[in-house]
């Protein structure tokens, strides 16, 4: 069996812990075939972003394009995009295609850097609507307008609640039409939490690139993303990256 084809729209973290380079390595270690459509580059560690150099939009499309038309896509998973100009033409490109879609509502890193302006947050609505889930934290849910904004414009969102206090975390499932469905787990307790957005957003998209419904694609993903926290390999002196690597078949 051919592995599912999984295509990530994200920015580029020099660090390796976040972005496309925390994508690649879910989603080849979830048994996909990873692909990128790079919106930017930054220059970043585990204390935070110094440089965001976003990609042209034309540049943005005709990657996509040329996965698209020669290697194909069972899932797509977007992350930061860098500028409202590039969040359109991706939200034209995906228009056109037929596969699962999970959105990353990225604005701040885990390190409190800001990687999305306000005319870009705009922007996420058309991308929002085409998703099969949004996966926001809980600032990023609150700048979307909250469980009530959300469910108005009839949006399926996954709210992360990593962000949140306390011993235990609460991701909550929300489709429209649908009793939500709620997982709790013990915190675990590290500093070493960069990418865990990314990591779950693409985990998320591998599963349903794969043929997984949208519960389990997010219980794997869940799965995963635990599993690479607890194998965090301890670099740098901030938020620290997830161990993807040393995940086995755990998920």
């Amino acid at each position: 069996m051919k592995p599912p084809r999984i295509l990530s729209i994200a920015g580029s973290d020099s660090s390796g812990g976040a972005g496309i380079q925390a994508d690649i390595k879910t989603i080849t270690m979830l048994g996909g075939f990873a692909m990128t459509a790079i919106t930017a580059v930054t220059a970043q560690n585990t204390l935070g972003v110094t440089m965001v150099e976003a990609l042209s939009p034309e540049m943005v499309g005709a990657q996509i394009d040329a996965c698209v038309s020669d290697v194909g896509v069972d899932a797509v998973k977007i992350g930061m995009l860098g500028s409202p100009q590039i969040a359109a033409v991706v939200a034209e490109r995906l228009e056109l295609l037929d596969v699962p879609v999970v959105f990353d509502p990225v604005m701040i890193a885990t390190s409190g850097s800001v990687l999305a302006d306000a005319a870009t947050i705009a922007g996420f609505e058309r991308l929002m609507k085409l998703a099969a889930l949004t996966t926001p934290n809980v600032p990023e849910l609150q700048a979307l307008g909250g469980p009530e904004g959300m469910a108005a414009r009839g949006i399926a969102y996954l709210a992360k609640g990593g962000d949140a206090e306390g011993p235990t975390v609460e991701d909550v499932l929300v489709v429209p039409g649908a009793e939500p469905q709620v997982w709790s787990a013990p915190r675990i307790i590290t500093r070493h939490t960069h990418g865990t957005g990314c990591t779950l957003s693409s985990a998320i998209a591998t599963g349903l690139g794969a043929g997984l419904d949208l519960v389990a694609a997010i219980e794997q993903g869940r799965r995963f993303v635990r599993a690479a926290l607890e194998a965090a390999p301890g670099f740098g002196s901030g938020s620290g990256p997830l161990g993807h690597q040393a995940v086995q078949s755990s998920s």
